[in-house]
């Protein structure tokens, strides 16, 4: 920019210069006949101000893709994040395969008695069973009244005939009874006897009887009863007995049929069912 000042200011100059000559010469021609000599030059001019910046020039166009650099190292492992939030239930999966028989438990508590069922189909006419012994209403019953204060031993016999082998007999003792003492505490047993001998099929038939000398002489009306088995058939001596109770040494101070009516029953039933 300072250059071309320069330029301008000199061709300033000169063409200046050159018209004065010009006119001087024509003056000169007219009253002289030769020219006069040139004068110095001059000085330099100031330089003039910059000028402005130019316009902005167009984008250029972009350069080609560079080469990929090498693997940076591998960084530093991070902290552990969170827990994240609890996922979406999937999908019930497949059925597996059946497992192996596990052990038996253990059996539960009995549970509530269930509504009652549809009748059932009719069975098939079972098989016409062996004929068995027939067995008639045979009973028969010894009565008396009589008051007995024995402690022990027998109270009344009842004779009886037994028609069949198989059968049962049903005995029943219906009276008062009563034991007594006058300390402590007491018991007196009354029990049956078949031909001599308490029953054995399946256990005794007998009633204990317990006393305290809070009750002061309790008579009580009382029945003692129950069936026997395995006593063959024929004449049969049934006993009614008075003795010591299981657990006590000795006996007390028993009474039997104390104003009232006394009865052995005796019925011929038949078997019991198995």
């Amino acid at each position: 920019m300072f250059s071309f000042s320069v330029t301008v200011l000199v061709l300033i100059q000169v063409i200046a210069t050159s018209g004065g000559q010009s006119v001087s010469d024509e003056r000169n021609q007219q009253t002289c006949v030769s020219a006069g000599v040139p004068g110095v030059p001059g000085s330099p001019g100031v330089n003039g101000s910059p000028g402005r910046d130019g316009m902005k020039g167009e984008k250029g166009m972009n350069g080609e893709k560079g080469l990929v650099g090498d693997d940076g190292l591998q960084g530093i492992k991070g902290e552990e994040g969170r827990e994240g939030k609890k996922g979406i239930k999937g999908e019930r999966g497949l059925v597996g395969d059946v497992g192996g028989k596990g052990n038996a438990g253990k059996i539960g508590p009995q549970g509530p008695k269930g509504p009652h069922g549809l009748q059932g189909i009719k069975g098939e006419t079972g098989r016409k069973g062996e004929k068995g012994e027939a067995v008639t209403v045979n009973w028969k019953q010894c009565v008396w009244y009589r008051q007995d204060s024995k402690d022990s031993g027998l109270i009344q016999n009842c004779n009886f005939r037994k028609h069949a082998s198989n059968s049962s007999l049903h005995v029943a003792y219906a009276g008062t009874l009563r034991v007594y003492c006058s300390s402590g505490s007491c018991c007196s047993r009354w029990y049956f006897t078949f031909n001599g001998n308490e029953c054995s099929g399946p256990m005794t038939i007998e009633g204990a009887v317990h006393g305290d000398p809070a009750n002061d002489n309790p008579h009580r009306h009382r029945q003692i009863e129950g069936y026997c088995e395995n006593i063959p058939a024929g004449q049969v001596t049934i006993g009614f007995n008075i003795g010591k109770c299981n657990g006590y040494s000795t006996t007390y101070d028993g009474y039997t049929g104390h104003l009232s009516v006394s009865r052995i029953m005796i019925a011929e039933v038949p078997p019991s069912q198995k």
